[in-house]
C-alpha cells in the first residue's frame, strides 16, 4: 500500500554499489522515488543518464541533493553557488521538485556571507523548487566539540523558507526531533529517514535500530500538513552482500509506510 507521503531511496543509501543502483533496488522494493545525491559518480551528475535510469526502471526522481559534503567540493565548479546552480537545473530537469542544501562551512566565508540571500537569488530563478536546507550537528573529536558550519548546524536558527529534518542527525546533534519539526513549522519540506543512538556520531541507521523518535516523527506528519517527501537515508556500506542491503532497504521502506500511515495529529 502506497502511502500518500512518498517514500524515496536516497542513492547514498546503496554505497558503496553507485547511483544506477539506487534506481534499481528502489525499482524492486517498491520505493515511489528515488533521491539522487551528487557526488563523484559521473552518473549523479548527468541529467541524460539519470533520465534513462529512471525511465528505465519506472521510478521517478523526486529530490536532489546539492554537492555539499567534503568529498564533492569539486563537483561540477570549486564555486559552491555554481555547484547549487547545477543542482536546481538538474532538478528542474528531472522534475524535482526538491533540491537539499547543507549550511555553508566555516570557511566558506564568502557563501556564508550571502547565504540567506543567495538562496532566495536561486529559489527566484528557479520558480516552484524548493531549496530545503537541512539540520547537521557538531563534531566531536577526541572529547572536544567544533561547529563547522556557519551560522551553526541548526538551520531554524537562521530561519529559511524550506527545511530537510534529517533524525540522524538529530541524534548527532542530541536534539529532538520532534522540537525541531516544531520549529521548522511550515517550513519543513523534506524527510532524511535514519536512526542514531545519541553516541555524538551520524550513524544513519535503519529506522527503529536507535533510539530516535523516527515513528513518531513519520505519524506527526499528516497533522503538520507535511507536502513533502522521506527519503530513506541510511548506511549500508557495512552490508557483508547485496541480499543483506536488500533486507535494510527493504526494512526502512516497511517501517516508513507503517508509520505514514499511522497519522497521529500535532498539538500546533
Amino acid at each position: 500500500m502506497t502511502s500518500r507521503v512518498p517514500v524515496l531511496l536516497s542513492s547514498s543509501s546503496v554505497f558503496p554499489e553507485p547511483t544506477a543502483a539506487a534506481f534499481q533496488l528502489a525499482a524492486a522494493l517498491g520505493y515511489d522515488g528515488v533521491e539522487v545525491m551528487v557526488w563523484t559518480d559521473v552518473v549523479s551528475q548527468d541529467a541524460g543518464a539519470l533520465r534513462g535510469l529512471s525511465t528505465h526502471y519506472d521510478v521517478p526522481v523526486l529530490s536532489v541533493h546539492a554537492p555539499c559534503l567534503l568529498v564533492t567540493q569539486r563537483v561540477w565548479s570549486p564555486d559552491p553557488w555554481e555547484r547549487l546552480r547545477k543542482a536546481a537545473e538538474l532538478a528542474e530537469t528531472l522534475g524535482a521538485p526538491t533540491v537539499v542544501v547543507h549550511p555553508p562551512f566555516t570557511w566558506q566565508r564568502d557563501y556564508a556571507r550571502n547565504f540567506a540571500e543567495g538562496l532566495a537569488t536561486v529559489a527566484d530563478r528557479f520558480n516552484g523548487l524548493r531549496f530545503a536546507v537541512e539540520n547537521m550537528y557538531p563534531v566531536r573529536m577526541a572529547g572536544r566539540q567544533f561547529v563547522p558550519y556557519v551560522p551553526g548546524w541548526d538551520p531554524t536558527d537562521a530561519g529559511y523558507p524550506s527545511y530537510t529534518l534529517d533524525l540522524s542527525h538529530c541524534a548527532a546533534s542530541h536534539s529532538d526531533p520532534l522540537e525541531m519539526a516544531d520549529r521548522m513549522g511550515a517550513g519543513l519540506a523534506h524527510v532524511h529517514l535514519g536512526d542514531g543512538t545519541g553516541e555524538g556520531r551520524d550513524e544513519h541507521l535503519v529506522p527503529g535500530r536507535g533510539t530516535q523518535p523516527c515513528g513518531e516523527l513519520l505519524s506527526s506528519l499528516a497533522g503538520r500538513g507535511f507536502t513533502g517527501a522521506v527519503a530513506v537515508e541510511v548506511a549500508t556500506r557495512g552490508a557483508k552482500s547485496r541480499a543483506v542491503r536488500e533486507a535494510d532497504l527493504r526494512a526502512a521502506l516497511e517501517f516508513a509506510r507503517q508509520h505514514l500511515t499511522a497519522s497521529s495529529p500535532v498539538d500546533a
